[in-house]
């Protein structure tokens, strides 16, 4: 398309090589955005920064694990000295953990899903806010759960790390409310995923919504023309959530 509403714009996609953050990067790419894509599969970053230059985008591939938080403070040095700004953080990827009682998780698996699911996007916040605030319109978006509110039977570890990134990242948009960043949840709901076939083993993949679907949603979230700061764009049903805030 002629006119790219994000021509001009830097994205940091994490989780990028498959499912929703797959879809985002070439969403964002297509509408003009340069995509740095973050995965930890060197060869699925490959393939997707050919279908990206094959659609007339540009990507930078970063082969990491999220649990590389030292690297996590290098892409921040790195995307300030390249670019000395950031427009777009996609806080996509992210662990279910497996599903088990409460008491039978194994610590490293607890640990594991809390430092991708939390901490590491804590640690992005930490790296790239001031990179945000350089933005004429920054724009930080988290992929987050139902679960964070269902609190489902066997679903402690995954349901407690979306509960803690929506806190994480409700409180960071309060520390921005006065500035042009704008910081935003997003609940996509059950989408056609690996990690849904995983925790559903028996739902026909075909039934769900894909991750393409969603994909135009987080390009609409990631505009300069969003206004919203600190809601969850609940995808199912179209709609902002404000998160209730008792008396």
């Amino acid at each position: 398309m002629a006119d790219k509403e994000l021509a001009g714009r830097i994205a940091v996609v994490t989780g990028a090589s498959r499912g929703i953050g797959r879809a985002a990067a070439l969403a964002l790419a297509e509408a003009g955005a340069h995509v740095v894509a973050l995965a930890r599969t060197q060869g699925a970053l490959e393939d997707l920064d050919d279908v990206i230059q094959a659609a007339g985008g540009t990507a930078t591939l970063v082969p990491v694990d999220l649990k590389d938080f030292d690297a996590l403070d290098r892409l921040g040095a790195g995307i300030n000295e390249r670019w000395g700004k950031l427009d777009i953080l996609f806080g996509n990827a992210g662990l279910l953990g497996g599903l088990a009682p409460l008491g039978h998780y194994e610590p490293k698996t607890w640990d594991d899903v809390m430092a991708v699911n939390v901490t590491a996007n804590w640690r992005l916040i930490r790296s790239l806010d001031p990179l945000l605030r350089m933005s004429d319109a920054g724009r930080a978006i988290f992929v987050s759960s139902g679960a964070a509110h269902k609190c489902t039977a066997y679903w402690g570890v995954y349901s407690v790390s979306k509960a803690a990134l929506e806190a994480l990242v409700r409180t960071y948009a309060a520390e921005t409310v006065t500035t042009p960043v704008k910081a935003m949840l997003v609940n996509p709901g059950p989408l056609r995923t690996r990690m849904r076939a995983a925790a559903m083993p028996g739902e026909d993949p075909e039934t769900l919504r894909t991750p393409e679907e969603l994909a135009p949603q987080i390009v609409r979230l990631a505009s300069p023309a969003w206004t919203e700061t600190g809601r969850i764009y609940d995808f199912p049903q179209d709609r902002l959530l404000t998160p209730q805030i008792p008396d």
